[in-house]
């Protein structure tokens, strides 16, 4: 009888906990639904800095954001995961990747990293709007790079390596993210055409202090040189943590140490460097 009253109850039911997450993952799915309708979504960039001299930007990404209904800024961490493999996690690919490409259609000095998921790559939409800013001013490519997660870019390699090679004949460079957080086979450097590689930011933060995470992070570098590949640190917060990476040959450092992710442009607020250490 026990069993016959819980098969009857909504999926979830049977659990106070997964009855919440549930209802929470329902909500957050909604929002960003509701954000892609109404057009409320922004771009946060946030600055990519050169290691060594002359210690510039070198490109800057852009995260999207949605607003809730009250208005508030809603970072990508708190609804992408449970909208990532969604129809609507496809739409968020298109707004982002368009606002992207206008952004560097208006600003002919900058470059820009947009994420995408590998699930975008066969949306009818998603190309039709890359080709059409392409078609417009083919620059804009040789200034666009495209971030794919390791766990994104494994679950369709042989669509993903070909997408690369198709792409990179119109000046679009590839950035591996969240390198060294899942099992991406080395092996993999050979097949892929990445030009850059972003060092998953659990393995930077407070490096300076911790051995083990020093000698997995040189290990990972090694690799990436060993395939001509740019490394990028992200989530870099202090001096000591940049001169670790710096002194063991990182191309770039990304983190709160030289700005947060902002949606107020930050090549129209005044220059800084915080590199040089």
């Amino acid at each position: 009888m026990r069993d016959k009253k819980l098969a009857d109850l909504p999926e979830g039911s049977e659990n106070p906990l997964n009855a919440a997450v549930s209802t929470r993952d329902r909500s957050v799915v909604q929002m960003a639904t509701d954000a892609v309708k109404h057009k409320q979504c922004k771009l946060a960039f946030q600055p990519v800095m050169q290691a060594h001299a002359p210690h510039g930007v070198a490109f800057y990404e852009g995260f999207i954001r949605v607003l809730d209904e009250t208005g508030r800024v809603i970072p990508a961490r708190d609804f992408m995961p449970q909208v990532e493999n969604t129809p609507i996690g496809r739409e968020l690919d298109c707004v982002a990747l368009e606002m992207g490409l206008r952004t560097l259609a208006r600003n002919p000095s900058i470059r820009l990293s947009i994420n995408m998921s590998a699930r975008s790559i066969g949306y009818a939409r998603w190309s039709g709007v890359l080709d059409r800013f392409l078609k417009r001013d083919a620059s804009v490519g040789e200034r666009l790079i495209l971030e794919i997660s390791e766990s994104s870019a494994m679950q369709v390699p042989e669509l993903v390596v070909d997408f690369m090679d198709r792409l990179q004949e119109r000046g679009i460079a590839f950035a591996l993210d969240d390198f060294g957080a899942s099992n991406f086979s080395f092996r993999h450097f050979r097949e892929f055409l990445f030009d850059a590689a972003k060092v998953d930011g659990q393995f930077i933060r407070g490096i300076s202090e911790n051995p083990d995470n020093q000698a997995l992070v040189r290990a990972l570098i090694a690799v990436a040189r060993e395939f001509e590949i740019l490394v990028t640190a992200e989530s870099v917060e202090t001096q000591q943590d940049a001169a670790f990476l710096i002194a063991n040959g990182v191309d770039c450092l990304q983190g709160f140490l030289f700005g947060a992710p902002s949606v107020t442009p930050p090549w129209k607020q005044e220059p800084r460097s915080k590199t040089g250490t």
